[in-house]
């Protein structure tokens, strides 16, 4: 069976036609040429690198494990942190290079509920809520909550995933216009 990553994910739930050109036809979208990701991928290094030993005693935290790569039977990645929390749950905590502005963007959101499923599956611990850190805003740490129903919208997205693959599927665009605008796969999408 496929596994996926979260960002895969992110893709599907923004619009499955994402899920059927990378994977169906495999065309690629190059992503790496864009200075944000690059710039974040340094970021992030730096940070864990700098952070090891800290614990972030004010959510608390009571241990943690860095740099963590995680994997089910349909969703692997890694995960930035995974912290252990004083009630005996577990929460992820990434890292963004990005401002805060006042309000948490869904494909934030969508990474964490990904990692909640997979930090669940591998510790057997309950996940109720993630942390964002905001880089380019002095490290603003966010609490994002996180449940059962934004746990079960990822595991049904990787069902359908796999339909649109495994049966060669091309998906309705999404209903969101507007997405269309920045698509990597704008020219070449029927919309």
């Amino acid at each position: 069976m496929l596994s996926f990553y979260p960002s895969q994910i992110i893709e599907y739930l923004y619009c499955p036609r994402y899920t059927y050109f990378e994977y169906v036809l495999r065309i690629p979208q190059n992503e790496d040429k864009y200075f944000k990701v690059e710039r974040g991928r340094e970021i992030h290094d730096e940070k864990l690198e700098r952070n090891k030993v800290y614990l972030r005693k004010k959510i608390g935290v009571t241990q943690k494990w860095t740099d963590m790569y995680l994997g089910n039977d349909y969703l692997r990645g890694k995960v930035d942190e995974v912290l252990e929390l004083e009630d005996g749950s577990y929460a992820p905590l990434d890292y963004k290079f990005a401002l805060w502005k006042d309000r948490i963007f869904e494909t934030y959101a969508q990474q964490l509920y990904c990692y909640a499923i997979l930090i669940e599956d591998t510790y057997n611990k309950p996940v109720h809520k993630g942390f964002l850190v905001y880089t380019r805003s002095k490290n603003k740490l966010v609490e994002v909550p996180i449940d059962q129903n934004a746990k079960s919208l990822v595991r049904q997205s990787t069902g359908e995933m796999l339909k649109i693959i495994e049966g060669n599927k091309f998906p309705k665009a999404t209903k969101f216009k507007k997405r269309c605008l920045n698509c990597t796969y704008r020219n070449i999408c029927t919309k």
